[in-house]
């Protein structure tokens, strides 16, 4: 089992007959240490990355067993860069370096580049036969480490283009041409946040044969662990009371974002989806092509983040739970981004003109007490705090908030760096140059997220686009489904941040617009123009003013019993999600009036519901 998680080949290389080479990619250490797999912005550099997350601590080292082909002086070439280039030009703190059998065989590597690149490493004479590489973190400040190359051919250097160096990785780790058919099911979901969880449980216990696909090793999205976003929303309200009784078995009982790992429950989570017999479950799979034709999908195909193996899932129906409209948007799929403008759909609070701006991503954050002083060490890198503009707190919630005038999809490594970096400067500040800072000379800081918490991107058009009016008059639709409870809430750059860092805000505000709870129509939850394509999530068919209310996650859960419902008639009718409108609402209405939830469980979700 052990080569499955270590990629090496034992070829000639191509540029000189008596070359030898190896390939190992660092998500496929076989021990990670403290090392941890990054896999939200493969799509952007072409692979996930091992990065040292320690909050200013070394972590442990990651190593793995490779054998080389023969003797030789090996050229060492890291793929890598420098995080904090955008913000600071000189050398970076994500300094690492690699060892082999236990000797530095690199200097320091991680403090140059602007971008993912491969960088000369060093060289060193290595013996045929096994031997231990490992990655020995220097300074606990998100090093990050994508492939690590060895050559006997000075000059043969991996491909920079994404596209050639795609190809490079397949033909270097000898991976299959195609991918491994994972088989046929009624309802494939991607996205394992409450949305997809809902949706791929609620077809299940209907008799679908369902794949839930997750790229990550946990459930629950930003209710998971990972990122420590409390749920929100009310359950039981509007036309289909029984909607929502599904996240009572699951869902976490405590309130709180940002708090210890365990009030997220992610182990609840796990055996909830484990224990349904028509359901299978992929986790650490990212989906990164879809096969679609003539408005339909045929089958989506997923990357475990750690092995670079791909599957194949054919279905009858689709669920897009990615939150950033992934396989709609690699199916084709309409979708929009930004803001509309004030005009197009008759909305009082959107602005006048639209726009590219959208609500931001957080890396919340908390520090704990110490028994005794807790250093830190000093951090500058490009953004400077004072006396006067330094944030004077022990942790960070949702109002730490980056990238609302960048781009979520394409500039998201870029978010969530400057997310990290902000954290970790202005917690500088407060322990080494902050007059008066005995409060925080016994405070360490405990946890950061990694994981970025989003809140928008692009949302999928579909039959319906609902708007400010549907909410605001009650306008009544006859496919009406879940409600939205929760204010309109849309987030907005705090006025004093963007003052004192214009352009670079990683603070946010927010105005709630109270509203009476509204059922959503059904045909918000289906795309308009693939048509097996249903969406559950923040993703779905709304404005951007409207997300400000449906986007929070008992809410999206509602979404994904009701595609879960409906996903069932569609195997059930041999038919498409439009026609469940078109030709089979009343039925859909009666499972929507049943509900998904086993009966009798208790209530522990009467928090959140409405924002005080």
């Amino acid at each position: 089992m052990r080569h499955i998680f270590i990629h090496f080949l034992l070829l000639l290389c191509g540029f000189s007959a008596h070359a030898e080479s190896l390939l190992v990619e660092a998500e496929s250490f076989e021990n990670k240490g403290g090392w941890v797999v990054d896999q939200q912005f493969m799509d952007l550099m072409g692979s996930p990355y091992l990065m040292a997350h320690g909050l200013g601590h070394p972590v442990a080292d990651a190593t793995t067993t490779v054998y080389f082909p023969a003797d030789g002086l090996y050229h060492i070439y890291i793929r890598t860069f420098n995080w904090t280039a955008p913000w600071f030009t000189g050398a970076g703190p994500g300094r690492f370096e690699l060892r082999i059998n236990g000797q530095r065989a690199s200097g320091p590597l991680g403090m140059e580049g602007n971008r993912w690149l491969w960088q000369k490493a060093g060289k060193r004479s290595v013996k045929k036969g096994s031997a231990v590489i490992s990655l020995r973190d220097l300074t606990g400040f998100n090093g990050r480490c994508d492939a690590i190359w060895f050559t006997t051919d000075e000059n043969d250097i991996p491909p920079r283009d994404l596209k050639e160096l795609a190809g490079f990785r397949k033909k270097m780790l000898r991976l299959p041409e195609g991918p491994v058919d994972a088989g046929g099911h009624d309802l494939v979901v991607a996205g394992g946040g409450m949305a997809g969880i809902c949706a791929a449980v609620t077809a299940a216990r209907l008799g679908c044969r369902v794949a839930l696909i997750n790229d990550r090793p946990v459930l629950g999205g930003n209710n998971s662990s990972e990122v420590r976003v409390h749920l929100g929303g009310k359950i039981g309200a509007g036309l289909h009371k029984e909607l929502g009784n599904l996240i009572k078995e699951f869902g976490p009982g405590r309130k709180g974002n940002a708090q210890p790992a365990d009030f997220y429950e992610d182990g609840k989570k796990l055996e909830f989806v484990q224990r349904e017999n028509n359901l299978r479950l992929f986790l650490n799979h990212r989906v990164v092509k879809v096969h679609a034709s003539g408005g339909e999908i045929q089958s989506i195909v997923a990357k475990h983040i750690e092995t670079g193996a791909e599957s194949s899932f054919s279905a009858r129906c689709f669920s897009d739970c990615t939150g950033d409209g992934t396989v709609g948007f690699l199916a084709g799929a309409d979708y929009r981004m930004g803001r509309e403008g004030r005009g197009e759909f008759g909305e009082s609070i959107a602005p006048e003109q639209g726009d590219a701006l959208v609500m931001g991503a957080s890396v919340q954050w908390y520090s704990k007490k110490e028994s005794r002083p807790a250093p830190f060490p000093v951090f500058k890198y490009g953004v400077e705090f004072t006396e006067e503009n330094c944030e004077r707190v022990t942790k960070g919630e949702w109002t730490w908030e980056t990238g609302m005038n960048y781009n979520q999809i394409t500039d998201s490594e870029r978010i969530r760096d400057y997310g990290l970096l902000v954290v970790f400067s202005n917690w500088s500040f407060l322990k080494n140059e902050l007059k008066n800072n005995r409060d925080y000379e016994n405070l360490g800081l405990d946890w950061v997220a990694y994981i970025a918490g989003k809140r928008e991107s692009r949302r999928l058009m579909g039959d319906y686009i609902l708007k400010q009016d549907d909410i605001q008059k009650n306008v009544f639709h006859e496919d009406a489904s879940f409600a939205t409870t929760w204010s309109i809430d849309l987030h907005f750059p705090a006025p004093v941040n963007s003052m004192r860092f214009p352009g670079n805000e990683f603070k946010a505000a927010t105005k709630h617009l109270s509203i009476q709870p509204y059922a959503v129509p059904y045909r918000c939850l289906y795309s308009r123009n693939v048509d097996n394509l249903f969406m559950a999530g923040r993703n779905i068919s709304v404005t951007h003013v409207a997300l400000g209310t449906v986007r929070v996650m008992r809410t999206t859960g509602m979404m994904g019993e009701v595609v879960g419902m409906a996903a069932y008639l569609c195997k059930k009718h041999n038919t498409t999600p439009r026609k469940i409108y078109q030709s089979h609402l009343d039925e859909l209405k009666r499972l929507m009036e049943e509900g998904a939830g086993k009966k009798g469980v208790p209530d522990n979700q009467q928090y959140n519901e409405v924002p005080r």
